[in-house]
């Protein structure tokens, strides 16, 4: 029986992370992926090499923001080990079936003198829009950068820049009472609040649902800082696709002595007196882990599959019940849409030029529309009456990702994981079938040709995951690939759920991180880099902890001081 300090399950982008940090803090670490690649949601996979050979996909993540919001990058020195970002510039294009467009820069004036076309107020409110935001965003990072009930650590992570800006969104009592009311309110409700023109608070609602919720969902405001993460920090995209950030994590944790097993299934955790002892796999085979077991997988797949009942009652109690009924999952999902292209797609009635393809292309023509896309999915109905979409071609920022001359078309579409009516039937009971998918793939196009005439005819192949397949795939309940929904009642310290928020759970020596841990799914790293975090301290001197706190906040003591 093999023995290492630490048995981590999942070798997904952030359990690569919190990987790469053990080790080079000393640790012997093994990583056991249930796929025949690393990765999870973060591969770049050549999806139909009979019908599209030499194409590249990215099945899940493509657009990369919340990285570069820390330092995992440069912590772990990843382009010593081949990563190299490509930064989008245009950031957002949305066409408007008015012939106006949406066209988003990474400069915020260039956005503000585009807007200005068709509004020049609009155009200024956008400008205290962003200015708002990405105030919010340097205040809440050092929060990102954490762990959520550590508050020495996020103190540690402010300098006197975030100070200001945390001064500055709070200010006296009716402007600290007006920002309440302002993270209480929606998205929808807010674009009301600053615009006037439906062509511009559109695409800026269809963005804000990228945190899977209706533009008008209550509390979920904070959704609007998507489009203000497209100037700063930026939205870039690793050279070869997602799949090369993983690349370089995996050269990273090996570099650095770390193993790496694939096809590596892990039917149950082994606790012995309270605490994780180890892993058992699918095959029998069993790994022992002397320091803990890290879990990338979310809480539910955890404790009610892979722990047994009796060991987490004897840790606590009310925990199974509680994992069971109290995260919550609601029922949209996403149905990928990957095609090789023959040509690039031409917005004709938009003064088409090739870079709109730049970075990502919405089809949201309205805020209703958009509502509708989220709204649908939530009661088991397929939005295709009028489909929104997110689309992205990768291959304009990046043509190494297909054959000369060729491109790859990246789909986005919400969609229920259940459809109701069609219970028990289908894949996994969920109704989705072939016919199912084909059908709801070639309405998305039709859609689309509304506005790009020319996609179908340019289509060389295409390739199709429905919400169960996700699922299957990469092992993330519903298709959920945030593993539980980013709702404020699910964030920071109530995700997954207060108790386990942490990083931290009742048996000792098993930890978790991933998408489902603070500060959520993305690719971010951050979750990884904070578990590492939170399991370093563990294994220290109380002593030592104190130190390194001490320290931390004595560098952000004289970056104030010498600030002034």
């Amino acid at each position: 029986m093999q023995e290492y300090d630490v048995v981590m399950i999942g070798a997904g982008h952030n359990g690569l992370v919190c990987a790469a940090y053990l080790l080079k803090a000393g640790y012997r670490v093994l990583l056991l992926e249930r796929r025949s690649v690393p990765g999870g949601a973060a591969t770049t996979e050549e999806l139909m090499p009979e019908t599209a050979p030499g194409f590249k996909f990215n099945p899940c993540a493509i657009n990369h923001i919340f990285i570069h919001l820390g330092s995992v990058v440069q912590e772990l020195e990843l382009h010593r080990y081949g990563l190299e970002y490509l930064f989008c510039d245009p950031v957002v294009f949305c066409p408007h079936p008015d012939g106006k467009y949406f066209l988003a820069h990474r400069s915020i004036e260039k956005t503000c003198a585009e807007i200005a076309r068709y509004s020049s107020r609009d155009a200024q409110k956008y400008a205290d829009f962003i200015d708002f935001w990405q105030r919010m965003t340097h205040a809440v990072t050092p929060v990102f950068n954490a762990p959520p009930k550590s508050l020495l650590d996020m103190a540690g992570n402010f300098d006197i820049q975030k100070i200001k800006d945390t001064l500055s969104v709070l200010g006296g009592a009716n402007k600290t009472l007006d920002l309440v009311r302002t993270m209480f309110t929606s998205a929808a409700d807010l674009l009301e609040e600053y615009f006037d023109s439906e062509f511009l608070k559109a695409p800026l609602a269809r963005l804000s649902g990228e945190l899977s919720q209706a533009p008008s969902q209550k509390t979920m405001s904070i959704g609007s800082l998507m489009m203000s993460l497209r100037h700063d920090p930026g939205m870039s995209r690793p050279k070869g696709g997602t799949g090369a950030l993983t690349d370089a994590l995996v050269r990273c944790v090996k570099d650095l002595g770390g193993d790496i097993l694939t096809d590596q299934q892990v039917k149950q955790v082994l606790v012995d007196d309270g605490k994780a002892e180890g892993v058992r796999l699918a095959n029998g085979q069993e790994y022992r882990a002397k320091r803990g077991v890290i879990s990338s997988l979310d809480a539910r797949r955890l404790f009610l599959q892979m722990v047994d009942a009796d060991a987490i009652a004897e840790a606590d109690p009310n925990l199974r019940e509680r994992v069971d009924r109290r995260i919550i999952n609601h029922n949209e999902a996403i149905l990928k849409i990957d095609c090789a292209l023959s040509e690039l797609p031409c917005f004709e009635q938009h003064e088409h030029r090739d870079e709109y393809f730049m970075g990502s292309v919405l089809i949201a023509d309205s805020v209703p529309h958009v509502e509708v896309a989220h709204t649908d999915p939530n009661i088991g109905k397929i939005p295709l009456d009028d489909p929104s979409m997110y689309l992205v071609v990768p291959t304009v920022l990046d043509p190494s990702m297909a054959p000369e001359g060729k491109h790859t078309l990246w789909i986005e579409f919400f969609a229920p994981y259940q459809i109701a009516g069609a219970e028990g039937t289908g894949l996994k009971g969920t109704g989705w079938t072939e016919e199912l998918k084909n059908k709801v793939a070639d309405r998305v196009l039709d859609k689309l040709a509304d506005y790009a005439p020319n996609v179908k005819d340019a289509i060389i192949a295409r390739h199709i995951e429905s919400p169960p397949e996700l699922e299957d795939r990469l092992g993330v309940l519903k298709g959920n690939y945030y593993h539980l929904d980013m709702s404020l009642d699910q964030m920071m310290c109530f995700r997954p759920l207060p108790e386990l928020a942490n990083y931290t759970t009742p048996i000792k020596g098993l930890y978790l991180t991933g998408a489902g841990t603070h500060p959520g799914g993305s690719i971010s790293g951050l979750p990884g880099r904070n578990c590492a975090h939170v399991f370093l301290q563990h294994q220290r001197s109380l002593t030592q902890t104190l130190s390194n706190v001490a320290d931390s906040l004595k560098s952000t003591a004289e970056s104030i001081f010498l600030e002034n």
